[in-house]
């Protein structure tokens, strides 16, 4: 039996580490190998493409939030509209415009001839004031006589005197004569009470008529100044003033001034409104 030889132990990890060369090596050899690509052929043209540059990467959009689902749109209302707040009324300011001349004026000088000269004329005038006597009452009453005159003339040429006056005679007083004008005026209105009047009957102008009274109250005459459309009025005052007659006698001052006496009456339709007869105002236009 041949001898068994062992090797020492130093060397035993050499021998596994060459044994496990050789087996890498044995792989290696022995394992398939790809070709390797052939090699494109020199070309005398250079060719070159061009490639999109790479973007750099843009950092993340945020995150959006979900939407919410639009509402459902309603019918259109109609707007209520206010009124407007009433605004108080504004005050009326008046104004008026600064006059460019100074606030105070300044006072005149004035030289010593000058106020010798105004005093002397002030002097003149006090001693006229003072030669110049008041009329006396018969005078007042003379002018006063006179204007009625001349008053009664132009009344006589437009033919609507109240009185037919007497030459050479005062005239009448006013308080008697107004007395008796009342007098006349109510017994006319006593009259118009027993004579039939249809309103209907009234026309749309005005008219007017007169009538005069001698001194015993007896009636002178009746004249129609104007018609216009009051034929059934001109003759309702006819009926009345006749119904009247006789009226009071005159008083003593008046027959002395006066030989009748004229009375007018207007037609006024839409005047008034009242029945009856009535004074108008002095210097009223008939």
């Amino acid at each position: 039996m041949p001898p068994y030889y062992e090797a020492p132990s130093g060397l035993r990890p050499l021998a596994w580490a060459v044994a496990a060369s050789l087996v890498v090596h044995a792989v290696v050899l022995f394992a398939p190998q790809k070709e390797p690509p052939p090699l494109l052929s020199a070309s005398s043209r250079f060719e070159a493409s061009l490639s999109a540059r790479p973007q750099a990467e843009a950092p993340p959009a945020p995150a959006r939030p979900p939407e919410k689902a639009a509402p459902t749109p309603k019918a259109p209302t109609r707007p209520t509209v206010a009124p407007p707040a009433r605004q108080p009324p504004r005050a009326r300011v008046l104004t008026a415009p600064k006059s460019a001349a100074p606030a105070v004026a300044e006072t005149p000088r004035w030289s010593a001839a000058e106020k010798q000269e105004m005093n002397r004329f002030l002097d003149e005038l006090a001693a006229e004031a003072k030669a110049a006597p008041k009329p006396s009452l018969a005078q007042r009453s003379l002018a006063m006589a006179r204007d009625i005159s001349r008053q009664q003339a132009r009344q006589d040429e437009e033919g609507s005197a109240l009185l037919e006056r007497r030459p050479n005679t005062p005239p009448p007083e006013p308080f008697s004569l107004d007395l008796y004008v009342d007098g006349v005026v109510k017994r006319l209105n006593r009259s118009a009470a027993f004579v039939r009047n249809d309103p209907r009957s009234r026309g749309l102008k005005t008219a007017s008529v007169q009538f005069r009274i001698n001194p015993d109250g007896s009636l002178k005459s009746f004249k129609v100044i104007n018609a216009g459309d009051q034929e059934e009025e001109i003759a309702f005052i006819r009926s009345v003033v006749e119904r009247a007659i006789p009226f009071a006698r005159f008083p003593p001052d008046i027959d002395r001034a006066a030989r009748s006496l004229g009375v007018t009456i207007c037609i006024q339709p839409g005047v008034g409104g009242g029945f009856g007869f009535s004074r108008l105002a002095d210097g009223r236009p008939c």
